[in-house]
């Protein structure tokens, strides 16, 4: 849920594989604050699988052709054709999207689950505006972690082709909240 120039310019420095949290530094945050990403158990094995692969280099994404250098934030881009192109090719029901609209797609789902607005913001390093802000200095360090938990296995099961969105049961505040699926089948990712 991370925005695009935060993936690219990662650095392994940021990540700390023993409490599974990648911090990323407030001179690459758009608000200029520290930001902390849990890592679900699927994104730390990415995280692992991404690190026997860089090569020595100190960037998760290093460029295909200097690893002193950083992944381009286009290579991403094309990414997200290819994957559209793919499924344009095997008759998917899958709009053109960009990088930036999985940040939208994450958000709008994890609301229909049930999640927790400000859990949500967080995670999207959304700034509170007004009042809020300036009485509402919470975390939400462990509901966070459970949710994008919930979120990874979600996603798990729509690999796999369940096509349920799975839904948070009461409370729906609660950091540790069951989860079940929805009746109807989950919205398109994108369009």
């Amino acid at each position: 849920m991370v925005r695009k120039s935060e993936l690219t310019e990662a650095t392994w420095g940021e990540v700390n594989f023993t409490q599974a949290t990648w911090t990323i530094p407030a001179e690459r945050m758009k608000r200029k604050r520290p930001h902390v990403v849990y890592l679900s158990r699927q994104a730390l094995d990415i995280f692992v699988a991404l690190k026997t692969c860089a090569g020595g280099s100190r960037y998760v994404l290093p460029s295909r052709y200097d690893t002193d250098a950083n992944m381009s934030k286009a290579t991403l881009n094309q990414v997200t054709t290819l994957v559209w192109k793919a499924a344009q090719k095997d008759g998917a029901p899958l709009g053109k999207f960009c990088v930036h609209d999985l940040r939208r797609t994450a958000s709008t789902l994890l609301h229909e689950a049930g999640y927790n607005t400000d859990w949500i913001e967080k995670c999207l390093a959304h700034e509170q505006k007004g009042v809020r802000a300036i009485y509402n200095k919470a975390e939400y360090a462990e509901q966070r972690r459970v949710m994008l938990q919930d979120w990874a296995d979600m996603i798990d099961l729509w690999v796999k082709g369940d096509p349920a969105l799975w839904v948070v049961v009461p409370p729906p505040s609660s950091p540790l909240s069951m989860l079940r699926p929805l009746s109807s089948p989950r919205p398109p990712i994108a369009e």
